[in-house]
């Protein structure tokens, strides 16, 4: 079986079977301190969060440059799309790979050097751009499967995601949740760019008193764990409860 580095290093002959899909590592930043959050991100994922985070502002849950796929696999799941600066190609091939069932697999181990520079061609790609492949693949991926769902952050980023939603899936929204009590004291919001008659006003909760499944618009890894606590104290399963978009 012939394999393809498509972080674009070379090539590699292997006798194994194929596989339906990406294989990735962990990574090594340089400077060291560049990118914290995200290079923790990519490295302490667990396999099932390979696919679970999938839908977050961060993109592939194993990097691009240490990409390996059998090249049977690569034709199947299609070229890169090669539209130019501004493009997000990783993000749309990542896509394209999970759509036809892909797998994502990281070897546990530091095997890259990844620079980090002020120059990437990455910080060309708007993230108007990327917000828009990500709510389309939420509705696509996540959403058909539940008949109702609470978003988890009644504040800017939630209240964009409900408005980036188009009207079938803004209509499963029952609630917003929240631990601002003053956001839980206003007691709703109204999308007053609704064309609907009356707007619609969705609730906003305590998180004790929402019910899941959640679709979570608070970043991790920023509050000092006190978000991440309050999560783990519903016993929920990511995936099935839960998904983070933030």
């Amino acid at each position: 079986t012939e394999w393809v580095w498509v972080g674009g290093l070379g090539f590699l002959t292997s006798t194994l079977r194929v596989i339906q899909g990406i294989v990735g590592c962990r990574v090594r930043r340089d400077p060291p301190n560049s990118t914290e959050r995200y290079t923790r991100w990519i490295n302490q994922l667990t396999p099932e969060q390979l696919l679970t985070q999938v839908f977050t502002a961060n993109g592939p849950t194993v990097i691009m440059p240490t990409w390996f796929c059998s090249r049977a696999w690569f034709s199947h799941v299609g070229p890169f799309d090669e539209g130019g600066q501004g493009v997000p190609e990783d993000l749309l091939f990542f896509y394209e790979h999970l759509r036809k069932g892909g797998g994502v697999i990281r070897v546990d181990q530091s095997l890259l050097l990844y620079r980090y520079h002020p120059r990437a061609a990455t910080h060309s790609v708007l993230e108007t751009t990327i917000w828009t492949h990500r709510v389309r693949f939420l509705e696509e991926q996540a959403l058909p499967r539940w008949a109702a769902f609470t978003i988890w952050n009644a504040g800017k980023q939630g209240r964009r995601l409900y408005r980036s939603l188009t009207a079938a899936s803004q209509r499963k929204v029952v609630a917003f949740c929240d631990v601002d009590e003053n956001k839980i004291r206003k007691g709703f919001y109204c999308h007053e760019d609704s064309q609907e008659r009356p707007k619609p006003r969705i609730p906003i909760l305590h998180f004790r008193a929402a019910r899941p499944p959640f679709v979570i618009c608070v970043k991790l890894d920023l509050t000092g764990g006190a978000f991440e606590d309050n999560l783990r104290s519903l016993h929920l399963q990511e995936g099935q409860d839960f998904l983070h978009f933030s």
